[in-house]
């Protein structure tokens, strides 16, 4: 079974509805919804750290507002312990402060921290809503001496991700890779989400009719049981699963997924 750490969005209660469902050893990724912003990521992210999580919090370079603001949150992280981030690029399409791109915001953690709080990269096997597929490898490729590991991009479909990560083994990248999985949600409530975020042609995988798409859909809800059973058919490729949790908690059986004894 892989390693599996789950996504939240920093929304009201989400520390509270965490505490109460998931295993404190379980690592937590806090994103980054431009609707929020980087404030309530990191306030969601200390109040967690405080409970004994591990914690990643996504860091969008184009909203971050100064390099100021970048070095007070490597200063937070190293108090509490946070050692890792996410650096992406943001869904703003034009940077609000000093950070045209992620590797820019990278350079700056990595002097501000002394090399004491590292970043995870993102991976798209598929596409990017602001980023023509063109440029993408190469922008991981020059960002990979900053990194710690690569998350991909939500996807549906095991093929795509394992032929991604066939690409980047080829190019010479060693960096551990996290499949981005989504949790157990709703159909409704994902599909506008992952279109939203550029997912591409799995998203087929959703709509099928047929034997396909029961095994996905669970009574309208999707479920990654059978995409993570094709991606541990090929163990080597992948450090382990990073779940989307949408604040599904509730109804997520964390304790199937996580191979963890349920919290009573």
């Amino acid at each position: 079974m892989f390693q599996t750490r789950i996504e939240i969005v920093p929304a009201p209660g989400i520390v509270l509805k965490v505490a109460e469902t998931i295993p404190v050893s379980t690592a937590l990724a806090v994103s980054t919804p431009r609707s929020f912003g980087v404030a309530k990521t990191m306030q969601t992210a200390i109040q967690l750290a405080a409970l004994g999580y591990q914690v990643i919090p996504h860091l969008p370079a184009h909203e971050m507002h100064s390099r100021a603001q970048l070095a007070s949150i490597v200063r937070t992280c190293k108090s509490l312990g946070i050692t890792e981030v996410l650096a992406v690029r943001g869904d703003s399409s034009s940077p609000e402060g000093p950070y045209r791109s992620s590797l820019d915001l990278m350079e700056d953690i990595a002097e501000a921290s002394g090399g004491s709080v590292r970043a995870a990269i993102a991976g798209y096997p598929e596409s990017h809503p602001f980023v023509s597929t063109l440029h993408l490898l190469d922008s991981l490729m020059s960002k990979c001496h900053l990194a710690t590991h690569i998350v991909t991009q939500m996807c549906f479909a095991a093929p795509n991700i394992i032929t991604y990560a066939d690409i980047l083994r080829r190019e010479g990248v060693t960096l551990p890779i996290w499949a981005g999985v989504a949790g157990p949600v709703p159909k409704g409530r994902l599909l506008p989400l992952a279109s939203r975020i550029g997912v591409g042609p799995s998203l087929n995988y959703l709509s099928r009719s047929g034997p396909l798409g029961r095994r996905v859909l669970r009574n309208d809800r999707y479920s990654p049981s059978r995409l993570i059973s094709d991606l541990e058919a090929s163990p080597e490729a992948f450090a382990g699963i990073h779940m989307h949790s949408f604040n599904e908690l509730d109804s997520m059986p964390f304790h199937e997924l996580l191979g963890t004894a349920p919290i009573t």
